[in-house]
């Protein structure tokens, strides 16, 4: 009986251990993407960890804040452009999110496919 109660604690110390192995992927960081048809630039979103967002390589589209809910993403942007400026917040569904891979439905027909950015800290 005690190995049976043995066995079952170390299983289930096992199963707790994987399962805290997959929450350490996180959407915090940024994240690029190759700019189309300018071949070495880079552009993207960096999301912090105070739910403030910005953006990279993008003047014309700033965002500000984000929020994760479940799958969802979003995202409250500022869209500058010939002189007129629209705020407003994209919903975006997290397809996939892996250490180094983001990709992002929207619900305008759109995918968004980013690559984690490189940390340059030492």
């Amino acid at each position: 009986m005690k190995t049976l109660l043995l066995a079952a604690t170390v299983l289930i110390t096992a199963i707790t251990a994987c399962n805290e192995k997959k929450s350490k992927v996180t959407i915090i960081g940024s994240w690029i993407m190759p700019v189309e048809g300018q071949p070495g630039k880079m552009q993207g979103i960096r999301l912090g960890e105070d739910g403030e967002a910005s953006s990279i390589n993008m003047a014309t589209l700033v965002y500000k804040y984000w929020e994760q809910q479940g799958d969802e993403l979003y995202l409250t942007v500022k869209s500058i452009g010939n002189g007129v400026e629209i705020e407003g917040i994209d919903t975006l569904k997290i397809e996939k999110l892996t250490t180094d891979s983001l990709v992002l439905n929207s619900n305008y027909g759109y995918t968004l496919r980013y690559a984690k950015e490189k940390s340059t800290k030492p």
